[in-house]
């Protein structure tokens, strides 16, 4: 396969709080071969002030397939934490602004479940212990091997998007088998595209949950900035003349101005 770079940049202009919000440089890969793109794309959040560090840090992940937010002080990286969906958040303990500690303790406040993992320069026993009672998930010190830091980040997004390890997800008569990339339905054979599969896996790891254009769009084409194109509308109908068309009971729905669910019904 060969890959390319996408960068975005994202400028929030909504915001409830009164300081301005945080301008995202988004960087992520994209694996341009039909095998990789049947997986969902994960995104990570990184808080670093230390500029070479989070590039680093960027640069490694993004090389092994994450989406990456980079903030560089702690009141920008708690903004996005809350305001945006991630699935794993890697925060410094000493950052301007507003210290990790208090960007944990706030984001614990608003429920937000994310896993944390700290990554500080911090090894006292008594920092790695207030760390996880304010609620992180892990705690790494600096200097770090990045091989042990990816390892800890797979560990936790296995154990908080268990979805994602399931291998055969099935609704009513359709059966989506997510490691050998095969969808049958009332025991037919159906034959999707990458996208299209893509598409399926996402509607059914979440069965039941509305999904949002936006949210497809970012997921199943990495798509981290306004669009006014169909391009979800029209796979969706792809889709549905093969998942549903031939068959009575439909699954796929939709929500008006919202987005589709995939459920029974």
């Amino acid at each position: 396969f060969y890959c390319t770079y996408r960068i975005s940049w994202q400028d929030r202009r909504s915001n409830p709080t009164n300081f301005n919000p945080p301008q995202v440089k988004r960087i992520s890969l994209i694996l341009n071969d039909s095998k990789h793109h049947n997986f969902l794309v994960m995104r990570l959040l990184i808080i670093e002030d230390e500029q070479k560090t989070a590039a680093y840090l960027q640069k490694g992940f993004v090389e092994n397939g994450f989406v990456v937010d980079l903030a560089h002080n702690g009141q920008d990286g708690l903004f996005l934490a809350t305001n945006e969906n991630y699935d794993l958040i890697i925060v410094d303990v000493m950052l301007p602004l507003m210290d990790g500690w208090s960007v944990v303790k706030l984001l614990r406040k608003s429920e937000k479940t994310i896993p944390v993992l700290f990554l500080t320069a911090r090894d006292a026993v008594a920092d790695r212990v207030k760390g996880l009672e304010l609620g992180a998930d892990d705690y790494l010190v600096k200097p770090f091997a990045f091989s042990e830091l990816l390892a800890r980040v797979r560990s936790l997004l296995r154990r908080s998007n268990p979805a994602q390890q399931l291998e055969v997800v099935r609704i009513a008569d359709l059966e989506i088998d997510l490691l050998r990339f095969k969808v049958t339905r009332a025991g037919k054979r159906i034959v999707l595209t990458s996208k299209e599969f893509s598409l399926i896996s996402l509607l059914a790891r979440r069965q039941g949950e509305v999904i949002s254009r936006t949210v497809i769009e970012e997921q199943v084409w990495d798509m981290n900035f306004y669009s006014d194109t169909n391009v979800v509308d029209v796979a969706v109908r792809r889709l549905r003349s093969k998942i549903d068309d031939p068959f009575e009971k439909k699954l796929i729905h939709t929500l008006r101005g919202v987005g589709y669910v995939l459920e029974e019904r």
